[in-house]
């Protein structure tokens, strides 16, 4: 490699193995005072700009005590010092817990760990600053990756609040009973949350909102974990929703995003470059569940969801959250992960068993920059695309899964306000 010099200093031939052992005087006693004269000669030979020492725990071993060898490497920190030679001295971490004098000699102490995690055995590669000079850093641990390209570092940065000045502009769902219901839409720069059991069409609602905020200008973004794009687009065109053609004028990215490739750090860093050098300002994370799995081994889910909300909101972007709930009926939960108080808008969709056949219905729950109608409304998916119908009356119970009829509010109701149908 031109410009590199690589200095050996652990050569052996057949003499030295059969002549070069010690039975009067320990080896360190021997070998120690000719191991650093070696390297300090090396250093005035060849001048280097950037050292490294691989690795400086081989000369822990062969100092005969703690005494000498902290003498030796202040000396040899001082002459690197002195020669401005930048070096790096790789050293075990057993070790230097044992004994600091290295990580007191020196500007800077880097930890690199590799660990193996406890659910799925995944390599965890992370490193750490511990101590620099003359500089600040960012703390934590900062996952990293080694692979044929080199080594990728992404740092963990924790995204402060900020005074935010929201746009008095809404997102429209294209749906005209949804945003009756909405009272005109989504606020633009807000989080909203969309929740509900499987099968409900909330990555359907998503998908909607995102094509018809592509379709006024806006460029858009879905993180999908789970379902693939193939299986997305064969959806959306039995439905008339037209995510192909937003993908073909460059309005809409799909980024399929592999649970057990990345790190949350990893992930943060492909959101931000897209609202930075793409100018994506409409983001769908689809799901929170998968977001979940992919990243419950590398820290809390919440605090990596909220650093992300509060990097989004900062640059009055707007991020849609699809939930899955476990339950179909029943206790009404928003999500499972308790992350609802993070979004700005909820919206909640159901399944409700009535006179003998499922429906779902959909109603929003929150929305914290406008008004809205608290009215549960049936939700339909057709082959025209989504449908909000009426509000549903003579019924009661309805987020119980189960609900009843209510004669007493049929007689009075007003005349023209529809019924759901038997």
């Amino acid at each position: 490699m031109p410009g590199i010099t690589i200095v050996n200093f652990l050569k052996t031939t057949p003499e030295n193995l059969t002549n070069g052992e010690y039975t009067v005087f320990a080896p360190g006693e021997v070998e120690t005072e000719p191991v650093w004269k070696r390297i300090h000669q090396a250093l005035e030979a060849h001048g280097p700009e950037r050292l490294v020492i691989d690795s400086a725990t081989y000369l822990r071993y062969l100092s005969t005590d703690e005494y000498q060898y902290r003498k030796q490497i202040q000396g040899l920190a001082n002459q690197l010092s002195a020669k401005k030679c930048l070096s790096l001295l790789l050293f075990e971490p057993i070790e230097l817990e044992k004994d600091n004098a290295l990580a007191l000699s020196v500007d800077g102490v880097l930890t690199l760990r590799n660990d193996i995690s406890e659910n799925r055995l995944m390599e965890i590669r992370t490193v750490e600053i511990n101590k620099m000079w003359g500089s600040s850093f960012m703390s934590g641990r900062h996952p990293l990756r080694i692979t044929c390209q080199g080594v990728t570092v992404w740092p963990h940065r924790i995204e402060k609040l900020k005074k935010c000045v929201y746009e008095k502009k809404e997102l429209a769902s294209g749906v005209a009973g949804l945003d009756r219901l909405l009272m005109g839409g989504i606020p633009a720069g807000t989080c909203t949350l969309i929740s509900g059991p499987a099968g409900a069409g909330k990555s359907t609602l998503a998908v909607q909102f995102l094509t018809t905020a592509a379709a006024g200008g806006h460029k858009g973004v879905i993180y999908t974990f789970e379902e693939g794009l193939a299986s997305m687009l064969e959806r959306c065109n039995a439905l008339s929703i037209p995510l192909e053609k937003r993908l073909e004028d460059g309005s809409l990215t799909v980024r399929k995003i592999n649970s057990l490739e990345h790190y949350p750090d990893e992930f943060f860093e492909v959101l931000r470059e897209d609202m930075e050098k793409n100018g994506a300002d409409v983001l769908v994370l689809d799901s929170l569940r998968g977001y979940n799995l992919a990243m419950e081994e590398f820290g809390n889910v919440i605090a990596n969801i909220q650093n992300i909300i509060n990097y989004v909101r900062r640059n009055r972007a707007s991020l849609f959250i699809v939930n899955e709930q476990e339950k179909i009926t029943g206790d009404l939960q928003i999500t499972d992960l308790g992350v609802s108080y993070v979004a700005d808008n909820v919206l909640l969709i159901r399944y409700a068993e009535v006179y003998g056949q499922v429906i779902k219905m959909i109603n929003c729950l929150k929305k914290r920059l406008g008004n809205y109608q608290s009215e549960l409304r049936e939700l339909k998916i057709t082959a025209q695309g989504l449908e909000v119908g009426d509000k549903l009356v003579h019924l009661r119970g309805l987020l119980t899964g189960v609900p009843t009829h209510d004669t007493a509010k049929e007689q009075a109701a007003p005349t023209g306000e529809k019924k759901h149908e038997k």
